[in-house]
């Protein structure tokens, strides 16, 4: 069941908790930032703003903040909150706090809490898992995940990843002034990403820094170790193949094609894709999320899920993430994707433009790489720090020579023992942090 209702609608205290947030993230946009007195604060809240609270499992709510930040069409900040209750609207006190990015083809609810998408997964999910053991979990979706298919997009141009991290310091500003007044805390949160959500993570740690203690970088790499020039090269031809569409006017990546195989791989599995038709619409999802170097090449076998081959080599199925999670990943997908984002995220990779340098980076670092994905290639990174506190940590079932089928990349978030090979850990590193 879904709360929706306006800021007036809620409790004094948590009422004055969001107005003190929104001021402390969002006063240029705002009200004056000169407010001080409670019933001020209050009036503030009359702004443009939305709450929204769902039910995840047992005590665990989600609450969703929609917030104006600026007159374009998306330029709204959706703020995300997964956190114990003692009562409706009355979050229970925590000492440890993360902000999850989520990565392509997601946003926070679909990357991080999938029973709440649409369709609704039945993948438990890191935020309630993080939450169930006393850490509040926070996320900030990037404007492009706003835009519904029909949706303006006119201002998708101006998704960059300069904005995505002035989005993010607002998010954390709003959760930092919102945990001081539901939590008595007012201490810096651990960032932390998954896909190029970690990117932006360390791209965010490099170039500002504030209100965070710690970040984890869930399979990615930011720099690209020397070994793997090739994997460079691929970045510098797509940053510029990528940047010549801007140049003509393109600033949607769609995600039509992993929305469009995730909805036949549900509706019509063994019908023939009009996608590839040369597959059913199941071979295709199979092909897409277990030999997923055919179309992102990010490593040599760079795959989503860990597949199981058949005799021809084909992917048959899937070994760790169901094909039901899987399908509805993609399908729950947002339609639009900033194209600025994309070519900027691989200039980052390229190094064609100046970038924020990870020498800058002196908070702890946790990676956590799956061997199918990133993997081992994401450790360079870690190592261009200049942190003194680096775990990294590559979950893999086999030896290298059987990456092809070793745990993948979106296994991470979706695999049946996630919980336990992945989650577990990065609970206690953040619990230690």
């Amino acid at each position: 069941m879904i709360d929706t209702r306006s800021a007036s609608g809620v409790s004094a205290t948590f009422r004055l908790g969001l107005a003190i947030a929104v001021l402390v993230a969002c006063a240029p946009a705002l009200a004056s930032p000169l407010m001080r007195t409670e019933a001020e604060q209050l009036a503030s809240i009359s702004a443009p703003f939305a709450v929204t609270r769902a039910h995840v499992t047992d005590d665990i709510h989600h609450y969703q903040f929609d917030i104006r930040v600026g007159s374009t069409p998306n330029a709204r900040l959706r703020i995300h909150r997964v956190v114990r209750e003692l009562s409706p609207w009355r979050p229970r006190p925590t000492t440890h706090a993360v902000m999850l990015l989520h990565g392509d083809f997601a946003s926070f609810v679909t990357n991080f809490v999938p029973s709440l998408g649409n369709p609704a997964s039945s993948a438990p999910g890191l935020a309630p898992y993080l939450v169930s053991r006393g850490i509040d979990t926070w996320g900030v979706d990037r404007r492009w995940t706003l835009p519904g298919a029909d949706g303006d997009i006119s201002d998708l141009g101006d998704m960059g990843v300069n904005q995505a991290i002035g989005d993010t310091s607002v998010a954390l500003a709003f959760a930092r002034a919102a945990r001081t007044v539901t939590d008595r805390d007012p201490g810096r949160i651990i960032l932390g990403g998954f896909s190029h959500g970690a990117q932006l993570t360390y791209a965010y740690a490099a170039a500002d820094g504030r209100h965070i203690s710690a970040i984890a970088a869930l399979d990615i790499y930011y720099d690209i170790a020397p070994e793997d020039a090739d994997l460079r090269e691929l970045a510098c031809a797509n940053a510029a193949a990528e940047r010549d569409a801007l140049a003509q006017g393109v600033t949607d990546s769609s995600n039509s094609l992993f929305i469009t195989a995730g909805q036949l791989a549900r509706s019509a599995p063994d019908e023939t894709s009009p996608l590839f038709p040369s597959y059913t619409n199941r071979g295709v999802l199979l092909t897409l999320s277990g030999m997923t170097w055919l179309l992102a090449p990010y490593t040599p076998l760079y795959h989503l899920s860990a597949p199981i081959f058949d005799a021809d080599g084909n992917a048959a199925g899937l070994s760790e993430s169901s094909e039901d999670i899987v399908s509805a990943w993609f399908s729950s997908a947002p339609p639009h994707q900033s194209m600025r984002e994309t070519v900027e995220f691989d200039e980052i990779w390229c190094g064609s433009s100046p970038r924020p340098s990870l020498a800058n980076i002196r908070v702890p670092l946790f990676y956590l790489g799956a061997a199918g994905g990133f993997g081992d290639h994401g450790l360079y990174s870690t190592r261009q720090v200049s942190s003194t506190d680096v775990t990294t940590l590559v979950v893999r079932r086999f030896e290298p020579a059987r990456v092809a089928e070793d745990f993948g990349h979106g296994d991470l978030l979706y695999a049946a023992d996630a919980p336990t090979l992945a989650w577990k850990p990065l609970a206690t590193w953040l619990l230690r942090h």
